[in-house]
């Protein structure tokens, strides 16, 4: 067993805030929680226990009055992806509501080439001075972690709820598989590294 310590992470060494925000006094970013990962070539590996965390989540923002945007990726027609279709549908069970901004995208960083940031800005969370956004979705190891990475770098503050996300099993550049859940704990740890804050559940956010 190796004794091998862990080094301090960037965010320690350039003395970013630890301290989890307030459900209440955050963003939610719902991200691609989309039929297309439940089944079928896209399937993921605990896809269902994260949609239901991530419903308990939305629940609790909506109870707090926490301004939602749901994020959906297009990848055209007749593709796991296509919106147009239940495949590439938001999933019942995360379903917008009324007056819920829906933000399409086609790029991992949902960010890019979007309304994004101008729709935060509409609801009160502009870029820069470290406003907190809540993010959750899929897959953990792409779309949730570049677009931490991008809210990071526009001076957001981003949170991932880690039981609301979840990936599936890929092969390593060696041939290796790597397994879903170190791929998963992978990408949270790059987050917690730099880009943003990771709680492992939907409990550990104060309303």
């Amino acid at each position: 067993m190796s004794n091998q310590q862990p080094s301090a992470s960037l965010r320690q060494v350039v003395g970013l805030d630890a301290t989890p925000p307030r459900l209440g006094a955050s963003a939610l970013v719902m991200i691609d929680f989309q039929n297309t990962y439940r089944s079928g070539v896209m399937a993921l590996e605990g896809a269902e226990e994260a949609l239901a965390a991530g419903a308990r989540l939305l629940a609790r923002a909506r109870a707090a009055g926490t301004p939602v945007v749901h994020i959906v990726n297009d990848g055209g027609e007749n593709t796991p992806y296509d919106i147009r279709a239940h495949i590439g549908s938001l999933s019942d069970e995360v379903a917008p509501a009324e007056g819920e901004a829906v933000v399409v995208k086609q790029f991992p960083n949902a960010f890019h080439a979007t309304d994004l940031e101008k729709t935060l800005t509409g609801l009160g969370f502009a870029p820069g001075g470290g406003k907190d956004l809540v993010v959750a979705g899929f897959m953990t190891h792409m779309c949730v972690a570049f677009t931490a990475q991008g809210a990071f770098n526009l001076g957001y503050r981003p949170t991932v709820v880690a039981e609301a996300t979840a990936t599936r099993s890929l092969a390593a550049p060696d041939g290796t598989v790597v397994p879903a859940a170190t791929l998963h704990t992978s990408a949270l740890t790059t987050i917690t590294d730099l880009f943003g804050l990771v709680v492992p559940a939907v409990d550990g956010l104060t309303d």
